[in-house]
């Protein structure tokens, strides 16, 4: 603010001029909106015109204490040259000096300040309160504030208590002073308690004697007669009063403007509301760096308050998630974010971010100058919540048993339960929403609303102490029961699917009901019902293990359920244990009871589901017979269903079933179906399964194309199949399509692409918690560290991988796994113990039949013979694989086997033999030349010849 003292001097350059004690920048005469921190730039380098200043010393008189890289200077560099002209005309006056620093090379000009800026001006500042040092994250309200009100007279900024509207509408004014010629009135309304003072009020800020009862007709011949800026803040609790008065203020005198600052709108003739937002917060996300955090107006408010307590501050990189975590949870709110930084002199970031959760954060104090109702977050609301109507204030307690945002239907649910009808209660949320207790939340099929998590921490005190919170805790799971149960039905049983996405923001306060539900204070009935409703919903957004947790409760707290209920909820449990924990026996006693109990109710659509299920299940434990059975149960099915979705996906039942079995010309046949894409059935049962059948159709087809001699078109099927997983964004459907998809990439010899796909695995199956999915991972990484030359890692991880394969029963890929351990055994000169994992993995098939890999197995088996001398005994099983591969039109296998074969009878002085068994094979492949195996029998067969 300008002292008569020590007035500013301007200081002139080209078009503009500087004022740096009043922090005022014109251009032609005309106020030029600039940025603080490029302002301080600014003003910075104009006191040190001609001279180079260093970037170091330019950050440190800018940013004093808190720690920023060079890339915040650039941009504030670069905001300040394009308020000075364009990128030509800018750079003119600040000259980037390389490896040194910036130079203001422009001829100044001080002058003297005029008489008129300041004599003018002097009474009028005097109830102007001084604006902040500085302002974060406001300078385009600022500047779109000021042109509403050049234009409309009448602004009034409006939001929540905190938000900072006192601190924006006077940076307004002091920025639009010099435009009113300093005729610009601060009246704080904040202290008044009798609306009967509001005109006199105005008056005594005006500095006018006021000698009557009333001294409305006054006032209004005063402000007649010249241009003004009337500065309004805190007027929600006598606005019923001062809307009037400010209507008519507007109307009689034609030169004068209005800004106020409230909670809600005045609602009257000519008035323009600007909505103050919170301060954008750095997003949720991984990852963040510290650059990230302070790129957000949020995060540098909190890091600034801090810097002014703890000179010695500076923000790591290791704290800046932190940072990012707390002005989120604070929702932006500046008052919370300055209390909040007030704590972590006391109890540092990690302390104040763990504190956040706790009532007695609503109690911190802040600065002692501030106004008794910003001095603590309960201090403020409270200010809010005790102006509300009693219809109001049970309406807001009431909502603040929702956690994140809610629809008007579910709040209209929890006034039912506090005896608030429905006309009453829409307008009172309403009302809320117009004075900034309720915010609207985007949404892309219809509105939501949602409290600011302070607002909530402080309703919720207030539902307590009301003695309320039971029976609105009760409306609120019962609406959500409801709404998740109308959900499910309106779907054609469980042939479709996605119907739960669109409500995954729902997900909060799902999680709350079922808590409320399963705790002392709760009801199990409710419980049992709400989890079958939203058993469909956990697996439909992939959260397994809450699935699992829940139907687990359900399931055990209720001796009798309904049938339709307990088949959900068995088969909600199935899915999710099979997919967390492994093939427990406990996953078939689900699916077979969930069966049961769809056939009693002669549900084919569940039937069809459920059979689906037992599917992945056995061929998960390697029962690929067993799986090829509930195949053709599901024909049966789909038969009476008579749908072509459900005949199609049936055929790829059966198509993934024939592959593990081993037959891939069958797999190939029923699988290529797959290829083309069908939206109508893309997404069927991704949710209530947890994965894609067609995916999974996909991955047959690309294994069976390698398997059956076309090793182009296995590399092309397999890299679309990973591509259209991704799509899905579903994270069980994209384990699948790496796990089975990286094993075309090894088989052609491309370690590069299954290098790559491999490590994605793991970290996909850490990030979503896929236990066996990581095990699976680890075991490829060891084959691919065989297959380069590390014997010893590829042995140690594979070993690794089966001992938690074996213990999740996941075996349908032990025997894979097994095989390449034999190898690399083998490759260590450990012949016996190889030949022994080979034979266990061998005897583990002959359990439940033949299988895709016993050619391969039989063909490994014989190589260790070879090794150990016995020539003899490895031909014959090298016989069995080649008969074995020709019934299963495995012709990779056919050709690996053929090519052990030849060697065995290369050594054995067989040359023509060897060379009649491989070139046949050899001609028969028209693609794939280059892959690895093929250019390994190119190489045989030159030797031979």
């Amino acid at each position: 603010m300008p002292d008569t003292n020590d007035q500013d001097s301007a200081i002139s350059f080209g078009a503009f001029r500087l004022f740096p004690r009043s922090r005022l920048l014109e251009k032609d005469g005309v106020p030029l909106h600039l940025g603080g921190r490029a302002l301080d730039i600014l003003i910075f380098l104009a006191e040190r015109a001609g001279e180079v200043v260093d970037k170091r010393e330019l950050v440190k008189r800018v940013w004093a204490d808190v720690n920023v890289d060079e890339g915040s200077l650039r941009f504030h560099i670069t905001s300040l040259r394009k308020a000075l002209g364009d990128a030509g005309e800018g750079s003119r006056y600040v000259v980037n000096v390389p490896g040194r620093g910036y130079c203001f090379t422009a001829p100044l000009l001080r002058a003297a300040p005029a008489e008129i800026r300041t004599g003018a001006v002097v009474s009028a500042l005097r109830s102007l309160p001084a604006p902040l040092a500085k302002m974060i994250g406001r300078d385009d309200a600022v500047e779109k504030i000021g042109a509403e009100l050049s234009l409309h007279r009448f602004v009034t900024i409006v939001g929540p208590g905190g938000i900072g509207k006192t601190s924006v509408a006077l940076a307004v004014a002091h920025g639009q002073y010099a435009a009113f010629d300093g005729q610009v009135c601060f009246v704080d309304f904040g202290a008044l308690t009798d609306p009967q003072l509001v005109p006199g009020t105005i008056a005594a800020a005006l500095g006018l004697t006021v000698s009557s009862d009333d001294p409305l007709p006054g006032l209004l011949q005063s402000l007649r007669s010249r241009p003004m800026l009337l500065v309004f803040d805190s007027c929600e609790h006598i606005i019923d009063e001062l809307a009037p008065l400010a209507e008519r203020i507007v109307r009689e005198a034609p030169e004068l403007h209005i800004l106020t600052t409230s909670r809600e709108s005045f609602r009257t003739e000519g008035e323009r509301v600007y909505r103050l937002f919170p301060l954008d917060c750095p997003p949720q996300r991984d990852g963040l760096s510290m650059a990230d955090v302070l790129a957000y107006p949020a995060s540098q408010l909190f890091v600034e308050r801090i810097a002014e307590s703890l000179s010695e501050f500076e923000l790591s990189e290791e704290d800046a998630p932190l940072v990012a975590d707390i002005c989120r949870r604070l929702d932006g709110i500046a008052l919370a974010i300055e209390l909040a930084a007030g704590r972590v002199n006391a109890y540092g970031i990690a302390g104040t971010a763990s504190l956040l959760d706790s009532r007695f954060s609503l109690l911190w104090r802040g600065r002692r100058t501030a106004i008794p109702r910003h001095q603590t977050l309960s201090a403020a609301l409270s200010w809010s919540y005790d102006l509300l109507p009693v219809a109001e204030s049970a309406t807001l307690r009431g909502l603040s048993i929702f956690v994140g945002p809610f629809t008007l239907e579910a709040a209209l649910a929890v006034a039912a339960s506090q005896s608030i009808d429905e006309a009453e209660a829409v307008e009172a949320i309403t009302n809320l929403l117009s004075k900034s207790l309720i915010a609207t939340s985007p949404a892309e099929r219809r509105l939501r609303y949602r409290l600011l998590d302070t607002t909530r921490a402080f309703v919720g005190d207030k539902l307590v102490e009301s003695g309320e919170s039971a029976r609105v805790a009760r409306a609120h799971a019962e609406y959500f029961r409801d709404f998740l149960h109308n959900i499910s039905a309106k779907s054609t049983g469980m042939q479709s699917a996605g119907g739960f996405l669109p409500y995954a923001d729902h997900l909060p306060n799902v999680r709350a009901a079922l808590t409320w539900s399963f705790s002392e204070s709760g009801d199990r009935t409710v419980g049992v019902d709400l989890a079958a409703s939203a058993a469909q919903f956990f697996l439909e957004l992939t959260l397994l293990t809450e699935c699992h947790s829940w139907t687990q409760q359900a399931l055990a707290s209720a001796d009798t359920i309904d049938r339709r209920k307990e088949m959900a909820l068995q088969a909600a449990h199935g899915v999710s244990v099979m997919f967390t924990q492994g093939n427990a026996e406990g996953v078939r006693s689900a699916f077979t009871r969930s069966l049961q109990l769809a056939e009693e109710l002669d549900d084919l659509h569940w039937q069809l589901w459920l059979l689906r299920g037992l599917h992945i299940y056995l061929t998960r434990v390697g029962d690929f017979h067993g799986a090829l059975g509930t195949g053709e149960q599901g024909q049966a099915v789909a038969r009476k269903l008579n749908d072509p979705t459900s005949t199609l996906n049936v055929e790829w039942m059966l198509g993934v079933a024939h592959h593990l079995i081993g037959n891939q010309d069958k797999a190939v046949q029923f699988c290529e179906s797959a290829m083309v894409d069908n939206p109508g059935s893309q997404r069927l049962n991704i949710g209530h399964l947890g994965y894609d059948d067609r995916i999974v159709a996909l991955v047959a087809l690309a294994r069976g194309l390698w398997l059956s001699g076309r090793p182009d078109r296995a590399i092309e099927a397999a890299r679309y199949t990973v591509k259209e997983a991704e799509q899905l964004e579903q994270p069980l459907t994209l384990g699948i399509s790496l796990i089975w998809t990286i094993y075309v990439f090894l088989w052609v010899g491309d370690w590069t692409s299954a290098e790559s796909l491999i490590e994605r695995l793991i970290d996909h199956a850490a990030r979503h918690f896929l236990g066996p999915y990581h095990a699976v991972g680890i075991g490829q990484k060891g084959e691919l560290l065989l297959r380069r030359g590390d014997i010893a890692g590829g042995i140690e991880h594979l070993r690794r991988s089966q001992a938690t394969l074996y213990a999740t029963r996941h075996r349908i890929m032990t025997t894979v796994f097994a095989t390449a351990l034999a190898e690399g055994l083998a490759a260590q000169n450990q012949a016996d113990e190889g030949l022994r994992t080979i034979d266990e993995a061998i005897a583990q098939i002959g359990d439940h039949g033949e299988s895709f890999d016993m050619p391969e197995m039989l063909r490994v088996k014989a190589d260790i013979l070879v090794q150990s001398a016995r020539a003899t005994e490895a031909e014959a099983w090298l016989q069995q694989s080649l008969a074995l591969s020709r019934r299963q039109c495995a012709r990779g296998w056919e050709l690996r086997g053929a090519m052990s074969l030849a060697r065995v009878w290369l050594q054995a002085g067989r040359k023509s033999d060897a060379q009649a068994l491989l070139a046949p094979i050899v001609a028969h492949y028209q693609e794939g030349l280059s892959s690895r195996d093929l250019v390994a029998a190119k190489g045989l067969l030159s030797t031979l010849n």
